[in-house]
């Protein structure tokens, strides 16, 4: 049986090795000669700055001559992203933040207008993720509140903030940087994917009302990526997930596009499916929820790194989703 896995799963990611093409498209890459045009004279906030995607995006960011505010919370962690999005060419601030408090939110867009006089683009990455099944989520009601102090409330006053100074000067542009998760209702992460969907919903009722000013609102799905947020998740380790330098060519997109929504095709496909039988996506997720392990704590150690085979298979043919 080991050999019919390995063999099994090796084979696979042949179904994956076009994913990137395939989740980007053609004529779609935020590389340098195209990012230049869009913000080479911009001044570009990025939350959850330090690492990961935000780290990639800021860098891009630096490149195309953009001049970059990183926001996070560890002051050391933005001083080491500070020097890389400088040796990469690019000018960088940074500002040491909990977005979780709403005090601390406020001194930030106070002091940030106060040293640079506005922000174009706000790209709101920032993000908590829970994987935790609602059968185990009885005695921690706090999980659900401190997601949405740092996905939703957070980001929400941040845009509140700078939108005046935008509107002032009638231009600027909002990137959330959302996830396939809240178009495909992925089971174990209702608390991420709800904060997610709150601040969608926030986003998509206000552009109607700044369009006027020339302000735009952009939802990015972000797909799986390989992150530091997800790596306590060691089943991720056998399954496909876009690197950083792509999951930052997607938030960059719209600015060089100036459209609204950047999905892939699975996500689009999960919504498509669910408004027309959503009790099919139901199925197809009570399956995948059945499949896929609790984390560790809740299944015992070891019980992420020992996939089924039928759960390698489930998770090459659903590349870019989390289970």
């Amino acid at each position: 049986m080991p050999t019919l896995v390995n063999t099994v799963t090796e084979k696979l990611p042949y179904f994956y090795t076009p994913f990137a093409r395939r989740f980007l498209g053609s004529g779609s890459r935020a590389d340098i000669k195209n990012l230049k045009p869009a913000v080479g004279d911009k001044i570009v906030m990025v939350t959850g700055g330090s690492s990961g995607i935000g780290l990639a995006v800021a860098k891009l960011l630096g490149q195309a001559g953009a001049e970059v505010i990183l926001v996070a919370r560890t002051l050391e962690k933005l001083e080491e992203a500070r020097k890389e999005v400088e040796e990469a060419g690019g000018k960088c601030h940074i500002y040491s933040c909990d977005l979780s408090s709403p005090e601390a939110c406020g001194e930030l867009v106070k002091q940030v207008l106060a040293d640079h006089g506005r922000v174009d683009v706000l790209v709101n990455n920032a993000g908590r993720s829970i994987r935790r099944s609602i059968h185990h989520s009885g005695e921690r009601f706090h999980d659900f509140q401190r997601t949405m102090d740092i996905n939703y409330f957070g980001a929400v006053q941040l845009v509140m903030g700078l939108l005046p100074a935008m509107s002032e000067r009638n231009f600027g542009h909002i990137i959330n940087v959302s996830s396939i998760g809240v178009q495909a209702n992925a089971p174990r992460f209702s608390a991420y994917v709800a904060s997610k969907a709150a601040l969608d919903a926030f986003s998509r009722c206000i552009a109607s009302e700044v369009a006027h000013h020339n302000i735009r609102l952009t939802n990015v799905y972000m797909p799986l990526v390989r992150t530091p947020m997800i790596a306590p998740t060691k089943m991720y380790n056998h399954v496909p997930a876009l690197n950083t330098f792509q999951a930052a060519q997607l938030v960059l997109k719209p600015l060089i596009t100036g459209q609204k929504k950047v999905t892939t095709p699975l996500g689009s496909f999960a919504e498509v499916v669910y408004d027309i039988s959503p009790r099919s996506i139901d199925w197809v997720q009570n399956m995948a929820y059945r499949l896929f392990p609790d984390s560790e704590s809740k299944a015992g150690k070891g019980a992420e790194e020992n996939l089924s085979l039928p759960a390698k298979i489930f998770a090459r043919l659903s590349s870019g989703m989390y289970w």
